[in-house]
C-alpha cells in the first residue's frame, strides 16, 4: 500500500470534490463560462474594502514593512488592535497575549484541537455543519459527533445536552453557518452556555465552546450575540477572508477567553503547534489589516445577490429557510437522493454542493459569492430541473 491506510478513504473524499470542479472546468471550456452557473464554492469575489488597498499600498511604500519572521502567536499591533475590538463586540476584557494569528480559520482550528483534544475523545456539532470539520477531527484522531437542529437550522440545545458524554471535548459551532445561513440567538447561545456548565460539572472535566465565526459581519438584520459573554470557556475563532475578502492570503485567528481554564498554557500549546505546522501567520497581511480592523466588505452586495436567489428559487417551488447571514442558501432537494439531484441540475449547466456533504442529506447548498449574472442566469435551469423531478414522480402516478 503506497499509501497509509487511514488515508484512502480521505484520497476518496477529496476526488469526488476534485472531480466536481474538473466538470465544471469541462462544462465552461465546451459551453463558455457565462453558459455555466457555478454556485459550487465558497469564495468571495465582492472586492475588499478601499481601506484595505489603500493600507496595503502604503504599508509597501512604508521603511517599516518588515519581511522577517513574525512572532509565532503574531505580530502584537494586530493582535492588540483585535483585543480592543474582540472587547468591544463580545463585552468581555479580550487580551492580545490571549490571541494567535494562524493561517486562516482552519489553522486556528487546528491549532486549536491539537492543544486540547486527545486521540478518541469527540468533538460535537449541530449539523448541518462546515464540512471541514470532519478533516480537523481526523487529523487530532478525535470522533466528530453531530447532533441534529431545528426546522429551522437552530440550535435544539435539549438534544446537545443528551449527545454529550465524558468523551465530549469541544463543542463546535459556527455562526453565520455554511452551509444553511442561520444566526443563532442570544437565546440560544446562553442557554448553550449553561448547559457546557452543567455538563463540565456532570462529567468533572472542562468541555471548551469554540465559536467558528468567518461570516460575523455578513448578516441580514440578524445579530450575532457575544459568545464570550456567554460561557467563560469559549474560545473565538475568524478569520479575514470573507469580512475583507481575502480568502487566498489565509489569515485568520483565535481568541481565548480570559476566564477559560487554564488559558494560558491553551494559548501556549496552540502556538507550539503553529509554529509546528507554518512558523508564522502570513506577516505581510497581518501588517496590513492592523491598519484596517473594524473594516469590512459590502455586506448589501450579498444581500441583494440573497434576495435575487431567494426570489428564484421561490418561484421555482423549492422549500428554504431564508439565510440570516453568511452567503449561503440550503434548500431541501425535491427528491430525497440529494446527490441524484445535484446531477439533475449539472444537466441544466447549473454546480451545487450536495448536503449529505454537510451531514445534511436531502439538501444541497448554493453558494451566491457569485456575480449577479450567474444567478439571473440559472433562472431556467432550477425551475427546468425541479419541472424534470414533478413529472418523474407523476408519471408512476397517471400509469396506475
Amino acid at each position: 500500500m503506497p499509501i497509509a491506510d487511514r488515508m484512502t478513504r480521505r484520497v476518496a473524499d477529496f476526488a469526488v470534490i476534485k472531480n466536481m470542479f474538473e466538470e465544471g472546468r469541462q462544462l465552461k471550456q465546451k459551453f463558455g463560462a457565462d453558459n455555466v452557473y457555478d454556485f459550487s464554492l465558497g469564495n468571495p469575489d465582492v472586492p475588499p474594502p478601499d481601506a484595505f488597498r489603500k493600507a496595503l499600498r502604503e504599508l509597501t511604500q512604508s521603511d517599516t514593512l518588515s519581511f522577517g519572521y513574525a512572532p509565532v502567536a503574531g505580530h502584537l499591533p494586530v493582535r492588540e488592535a483585535l483585543a480592543q475590538r474582540l472587547t468591544g463586540e463580545h463585552g468581555v476584557p479580550v487580551r492580545p497575549d490571549l490571541i494567535v494569528m494562524t493561517v486562516g480559520a482552519a489553522g486556528a482550528l487546528n491549532d486549536i484541537f491539537r492543544a486540547l483534544v486527545n486521540p478518541g475523545d469527540e468533538i460535537l456539532t449541530p449539523a448541518p455543519y462546515f464540512l471541514g470539520y470532519d478533516n480537523y477531527a481526523f487529523l487530532v484522531d478525535a470522533d466528530l459527533i453531530t447532533v441534529a437542529t431545528d426546522q429551522h437550522f437552530h440550535l435544539d440545545l435539549a438534544a446537545i445536552a443528551k449527545a454529550i458524554t465524558w468523551k465530549t471535548r469541544v463543542v463546535l459551532i459556527n455562526s453565520p453557518n455554511n452551509p444553511t445561513g442561520a444566526v443563532y440567538s442570544a437565546e440560544e447561545i446562553n442557554g448553550l452556555g449553561q448547559v457546557l456548565e452543567t455538563a463540565s460539572t456532570r462529567f468533572k472535566k472542562r468541555i471548551y465552546l469554540v465559536s467558528d465565526e468567518p461570516y460575523r459581519r455578513i448578516t441580514f438584520g440578524a445579530a450575532v450575540p457575544p459568545v464570550l459573554a456567554a460561557y467563560s470557556h469559549t474560545i473565538v475563532v475568524n478569520s479575514f477572508s470573507k469580512e475583507l475578502s481575502l480568502a487566498g492570503e489565509r489569515l485568520g485567528y483565535f481568541a481565548v477567553h480570559p476566564g477559560a481554564e487554564d488559558a494560558e498554557a491553551i494559548v501556549a500549546a496552540a502556538s507550539v503547534v503553529n509554529s509546528m505546522h507554518v512558523v508564522n501567520a502570513p506577516s505581510l497581511f497581518q501588517q496590513a489589516v492592523a491598519r484596517v480592523i473594524g473594516a469590512a466588505v459590502d455586506v448589501s452586495i450579498y444581500r441583494r445577490r440573497c434576495d435575487l436567489i431567494c426570489e428564484i428559487m421561490t418561484a421555482a417551488g423549492y422549500e428554504f429557510n431564508r439565510p440570516e447571514g453568511a452567503f449561503y442558501l440550503f434548500p431541501k432537494s425535491p427528491i430525497p437522493d440529494d446527490a441524484r439531484f445535484t446531477e439533475i441540475l449539472r444537466g441544466e449547466r447549473i454546480l451545487v454542493s450536495p448536503g449529505r456533504a454537510f451531514g445534511a442529506p436531502g439538501y444541497f447548498r448554493i453558494s451566491y459569492a457569485v456575480p449577479d449574472r450567474t444567478i439571473a442566469g440559472s433562472r431556467e435551469g432550477f425551475q427546468r430541473a425541479i419541472d424534470q423531478v414533478r413529472s418523474s414522480i407523476k408519471r408512476p402516478a397517471a400509469a396506475r
